[in-house]
């Protein structure tokens, strides 16, 4: 048992480093601070983590015809269009700010998105989120977690295999937000940068996503 969860473990390392999963990440952290980056990446790696074995269990009991689980692919590759697409909207409506003042002598850098400016997002509205959209692109990977889970164990899916996937998952997922956090709190500090940066991952996003339909 101990040995099948390290494989579950491994397989959802391996299986975060997948392209849009890091690009929807991304999506959701250019520009933000250290904080909601990292409440992104773990509001998407619990319920990224957890909605793949939830969905792979439930399709595996109710005996859905292979066929039909390619349309939970076409749903998470849609989500990556839609928000490549949103990034660019904020770009072409001019809705990227950025503002600068100090405190106590030191510069501080806001950035927001919009036309107004909230300073505080309640904490479970950013994890909330985020897992809805870990959700969503967990029905992408159903049906390959589904042969997965055939050929890791012939047993039904316990909490200690969906505990095992999601740490694999959630570790990938940190680090790459700890960086994208690094990434901010050291580039994003104009406007220009900011639209150049969010026309690119748009850009980049609808692409990851095109892929799936061709």
């Amino acid at each position: 048992m101990e040995m099948g969860l390290l494989i579950i473990f491994w397989y959802g390392v391996l299986h975060a480093f997948g392209p849009d999963h890091l690009t929807a990440i991304a999506d959701f952290s250019i520009g933000r601070q250290r904080k909601k980056v990292m409440m992104v990446t773990l509001g998407f790696a619990i319920g990224h983590g957890a909605s793949l074995y939830l969905f792979a269990l439930l399709l595996s009991s109710l005996q859905i015809p292979e066929g039909w689980l390619a349309y939970g692919d076409v749903i998470a590759s849609s989500v990556i269009i839609l928000m490549g697409l949103y990034l660019l909207y904020l770009v072409l409506a001019d809705r990227i700010h950025v503002s600068k003042h100090e405190h106590e002598g030191k510069e501080h850098i806001h950035i927001w998105f919009g036309k107004e400016h909230h300073h505080r997002r309640p904490f479970f509205n950013w994890l909330s989120t985020s897992a809805m959209l870990g959700i969503l692109m967990g029905m992408g990977g159903a049906r390959g977690m589904l042969v997965s889970l055939s050929a890791i164990s012939s047993q039904d899916v316990s909490g200690w295999m969906v505990l095992s996937f999601t740490l694999g998952v959630a570790l990938v997922f940190m680090v790459f937000g700890g960086l994208l956090a690094l990434i901010n709190a050291r580039l994003m500090t104009s406007k220009q940068w900011l639209k150049g940066t969010f026309t690119f991952a748009g850009l980049i996003s609808c692409w990851v996503g095109l892929q799936a339909f061709l």
